[in-house]
């Protein structure tokens, strides 16, 4: 039990200070920079920062927020990352151990985390970051499985990319536009169905919808209600109990499809009244489908 909580201890600190790093790549991927030069610096006034300035969570207590030099607030994010790093590496040794697999999800979780951020910040995500956690997921499914593992994880990847194509090829359509999402979308779908293989990459893409629509169904719901959309408030609601009868209840594959097609009629709805009040506004797809797949990571 000893070397259990020793071993836990640093598990922390590595995800602390790696977290500590995830902000500089988030950082710098928005303003262009390189991730190892210059050293780390304020990024308001540009002063080069001393050791002391960037332990983890402790020098942002120690500084109150405050830059040193300049005194300008530094960002909540740091923190809130680090710590954030810190719990999922910590619960990730908790649930797995030191194993192979281990390593592979924490990987998988890191990149998460910098695609999150960086969506949720500035609506742009490292394509690159996606195509790096699809290859490692295909690496495992070889380690883990051999050729029917590297199947496995090459069909999975299809039908995340084909399903949030699918997705944003008809909203384009209602829309008149392109597509209505980001490529960057497709590119983690596409990840995600690697890692979880073709058996699992629907159960995903329903969890990340789930989470999308925990962020905006209050909103929208209340809108809808107040404009009188019978049909939406409808659609909501069946597909809310089909998704809560699906997982505690019948995980059966007839209850997943009635999950989806309701799930794509409510879509279809919320497309159609954002575009009738033209009012279509970005919503980060990103963090949903990380959620989704912290979700299905965990609960294997």
């Amino acid at each position: 039990m000893e070397i259990d909580n020793y071993i836990l201890f640093w598990v922390c600190v590595i995800g602390l200070c790696l977290g500590s790093f995830y902000n500089v790549v988030i950082l710098r991927s928005l303003s262009g920079e390189s991730i190892v030069f210059p050293p780390s610096k304020c990024p308001k006034c540009g002063e080069k920062l001393y050791f002391w300035h960037n332990i983890p969570v402790l020098s942002y207590i120690l500084l109150r927020g405050k830059c040193y030099f300049c005194h300008d607030k530094i960002s909540i994010q740091y923190p809130i990352i680090e710590l954030a790093t810190m719990l999922v590496f910590a619960y990730t040794y908790i649930k797995f151990g030191i194993s192979i697999y281990s390593v592979f999800v924490l990987l998988w979780v890191s990149l998460l985390i910098i695609m999150t951020v960086t969506d949720i910040k500035e609506k742009l995500v490292d394509c690159n970051l996606a195509i790096i956690a699809a290859v490692s997921a295909i690496i495992y499914h070889v380690i883990d499985s051999g050729i029917s593992g590297v199947v496995n994880a090459l069909l999975g990847l299809i039908v995340g990319v084909v399903v949030l194509e699918v997705i944003a090829r008809v909203g384009g359509l209602i829309f008149q536009k392109p597509r209505a999402m980001g490529e960057a979308d497709t590119y983690v779908a596409g990840a995600l169905g690697a890692i979880a293989g073709f058996y699992n990459i629907l159960n995903v893409l329903v969890y990340g919808f789930i989470f999308a629509m925990l962020f905006v169904i209050p909103v929208y719901w209340f809108n809808r209600y107040k404009n009188n959309d019978k049909m939406s408030c409808i659609f909501m609601l069946l597909f809310a109990i089909a998704a809560v009868t699906y997982k505690t209840m019948f995980q059966e594959i007839w209850m997943l499809g009635i999950v989806v097609i309701t799930g794509v009629v409510l879509i279809h709805y919320v497309l159609k009244s954002i575009n009738e009040e033209h009012k279509l506004s970005y919503i980060p797809y990103v963090p949903a489908l990380s959620a989704g797949a912290l979700y299905y990571l965990f609960s294997m």
